[in-house]
């Protein structure tokens, strides 16, 4: 059965182009337009299309509002351009956060240099999010912002980057995201001195490492390295966001950063970032070759080498199987390697590739990664 698509754009070249694009693809059925966010909500009501396209910049609604309201009225996978800017960056986690799915550049240039790649792209992206749309049948609203909550309080003496007489960091209030689903079979893990906490996610990634990484407290008392596939003109932002969310610190990644507790460097997009045994982190250009840049299979594996069996390796959502390699490094090590459960994941790829080669220590829902990484490092 083909995946029915609703393209949403103001552009009327734009919304013709990605409806041939689209419509290329046998699988693929283009079942409607729309050029604002109004007409998107009444579209999708409507036609019930298993993906959603959408742009932002729309007269009447704009696109993260329509977001908001799909995802209450008739949830959707929604699938965001953006523009390859600081603020295309800002405004796709924004949709993110309201429930979108994933995202692509809005590129004219390359729709006209490269048709060929852009189908292959945006094709392979529809039929990938289109897989999620059994789990919005659980999808939950945004809920209200909660008060603040004090950071969780071990015995542990403090590590925190920031000064022990500046506030603590609020927690803030749940992001957009589906129901929680029922725990993992995994039981609690051990506590360990590990030297090194690292995650790798892709799709759905962004709004998961937020879920993730705001339930460690600012004493968290390892290093922490996130590797996000990517753009490189959005890691910044995103890092400049959790790092507002989040008690920790968190930053994109320089070349010479060293490695603290309670930091959390962000692989910049574009690039690959490994560790050395010094525990400085070393930025390389991305290589033509490889399909991830950043590739969580060449962090995992400096890892590896660098630190031995003292790595908390975690897997989270995402498409394909990067990290299962890495993974694999660094369990021959004695390292620890977790993956996200299937019920939680917005597309189960990554965390299944570790499970099905029988790497995963442990299988835990999104829900409960956050205080598993604290019981096993505090």
């Amino acid at each position: 059965m083909a995946v029915k698509v609703l393209v949403v754009d103001d552009s009327g070249f734009f919304r013709r182009r990605v409806s041939e694009i689209l419509s290329a693809d046998p699988s693929i059925q283009v079942v409607g337009t729309a050029t604002n966010g109004k007409e998107a909500i009444d579209q999708a009501l409507a036609l019930k299309p298993d993906v959603i396209t959408m742009d932002y910049e729309m007269p009447m609604m704009d696109g993260i509002t329509a977001v908001r309201h799909i995802m209450q009225r008739c949830p959707t996978p929604v699938l965001m351009f953006s523009s390859l800017t600081h603020e295309g960056a800002r405004v796709t986690l924004d949709a993110l956060d309201a429930g979108a799915v994933d995202f692509l550049p809005k590129n004219f240039e390359d729709i006209s240099r490269n048709p060929e790649k852009v189908k292959q792209l945006l094709c392979e992206k529809v039929h990938s999010i289109s897989r999620s749309n059994r789990r919005f049948s659980a999808y939950s609203a945004p809920a209200p912002a909660a008060a603040p909550t004090p950071a969780p309080t071990p015995a542990a003496s403090s590590f925190s980057s920031h000064s022990s007489s500046a506030p603590t960091r609020p927690a803030p209030a749940p992001a957009a995201s589906r129901a929680p689903a029922a725990s993992a079979s995994s039981p609690a893990p051990k506590r360990k001195a590990y030297k090194l906490v690292a995650i790798g996610t892709s799709t759905g990634g962004p709004v998961a490492l937020q879920r993730v990484l705001t339930q460690l407290p600012a004493n968290f008392p390892a290093p922490i390295v996130l590797i996000q596939h990517m753009p490189a003109a959005f890691t910044k932002a995103f890092a400049e966001r959790l790092d507002k969310l989040c008690r920790i610190s968190v930053k994109e990644a320089e070349d010479g950063d060293i490695l603290r507790p309670g930091l959390a460097l962000l692989a910049p997009g574009g690039k690959q970032m490994m560790i050395d045994g010094r525990g400085a982190v070393k930025i390389l250009p991305g290589d033509e070759r490889l399909n991830y840049k950043p590739c969580v299979d060449i962090t995992f594996g400096s890892a590896a080498k660098s630190y031995g069996d003292k790595v908390l390796a975690v897997v989270l959502t995402g498409m394909g199987a990067d990290g299962r390699e890495g993974a694999r490094l660094l369990k021959q090590g004695g390292s620890a390697v977790w993956a996200q459960d299937e019920a939680s994941c917005v597309i189960y790829g990554m965390p299944m590739a570790i499970v099905k080669a029988d790497l995963a220590d442990a299988v835990y829902s999104l829900d409960d990664i956050g205080k598993h990484i604290v019981e096993a490092c505090i």
